[in-house]
């Protein structure tokens, strides 16, 4: 992606999505008829990021760190219990009915099963005329049928195959499909969670290639999810790294791919597989004792703090906050936040 960036690792142009504060805590409830409150689990602490218009934003982390509830948030598929949204400006977080209806419309998600996000008993031109029918004055009824086959050789599936169903394809179109009723509303921003993690290799960089080309045709901007960093530094001008609900880093790819100062990017990076096998040995492996910590009794201070090597007396009072840190320009929510040479396999 080869897209304008300021010295301060932002991209140059217009913010299309601002997230403020945001936090989702989930109840854990005891009892069937009387259920009684017992704890809640921290899936999205305190996330603050920007979008601006034309850009991608990848967000890797391992499972279970929040990517998938952030990506429901973004498009209102749940409801935040405090922060903000906004959209162009519009704060979505806090509209219902038709106000979030209509706000929908420029902010759309591919999700990340292109077989279980379809319905089977719906015919292709069903399932990407749908959004016609919610919001039925962006096309009128006679002029779905062709607005539908626009889409379907847009994302490069035979128009004439609109009425065949979902199980007559294979996944790579299915995740065509997919992306084909995402823009149908002429969306400015596309949520993206994982949407070639169910794919083969050779599919996956079929469908991040058709992403850019979109992007490039149509000006859209994304939020990229995935857990593979290869796909994100491909396709990605910045990245956040997220652990246990918070973001702990963010920057553009060249920061956070050659220049990580965050522990835990540090140990993620290092533990992709390396190809060459004359740099297997010498390379310097982080290896994280310990299991990730339960979102529902996340650590005092640092939430990584219990797999870190640097951690001190300070981590466990102390919440980092996300800053410049380490000499480095680019924000790292460590206190001890340094640069180190990590040898990976992502180029």
């Amino acid at each position: 992606m080869t897209h304008a960036v300021t010295s301060g690792g932002m991209s140059a142009g217009e913010v299309v999505l601002e997230v403020r504060d945001l936090v989702k805590y989930f109840p854990i409830t005891r009892g069937v008829v009387f259920k009684r409150k017992i704890g809640e689990v921290k899936a999205v602490d305190g996330v603050n990021l920007q979008l601006r218009r034309g850009e991608t934003l990848g967000v890797v982390g391992e499972s279970g760190c929040g990517k998938s509830t952030f990506a429901k948030l973004l498009v209102s598929l749940e409801k935040p219990t405090s922060g903000g949204i906004s959209v162009q400006g519009q704060d979505i977080s806090r509209l219902r009915g038709r106000e979030l209806t209509r706000a929908r419309r420029n902010i759309q998600m591919v999700f990340q099963d292109p077989y279980t996000s379809l319905n089977p008993r719906m015919t292709v031109g069903d399932i990407i005329g749908e959004p016609f029918a919610i919001h039925p004055d962006v096309a009128p009824p006679q002029d779905r049928r062709r607005r539908v086959q626009e889409l379907l050789d847009l994302v490069g599936l035979n128009p004439d195959h609109i009425n065949r169903y979902p199980h007559q394809f294979s996944g790579g179109q299915r995740q065509r499909i997919g992306i084909a009723r995402s823009l149908a509303l002429k969306p400015e921003i596309l949520i993206c969670d994982e949407p070639v993690s169910a794919l083969d290799v050779s599919i996956q960089a079929q469908v991040v290639n058709l992403l850019e080309g979109l992007q490039d045709e149509l000006g859209l901007s994304y939020i990229f999810i995935a857990h593979d960093l290869s796909v994100v530094r491909h396709i990605a001008d910045r990245v956040a790294v997220m652990y246990l609900g918070k973001v702990v880093e963010v920057g553009t790819d060249l920061d956070i791919y050659d220049h990580p100062t965050h522990p835990y990017t540090q140990a993620l990076l290092s533990a992709v597989p390396v190809p060459d096998p004359a740099l297997r040995g010498h390379r310097d492996q982080i290896v994280l004792e310990g299991d990730v910590p339960s979102p529902a009794n996340p650590p005092s201070g640092c939430r990584f703090r219990t797999r870190c090597w640097k951690a001190q007396e300070i981590c466990a009072t102390d919440v980092p906050a996300l800053e410049p840190r380490g000499g480095s320009d680019h924000p790292s929510a460590c206190h001890f936040a340094e640069e180190r040479d990590v040898v990976h396999a992502i180029d």
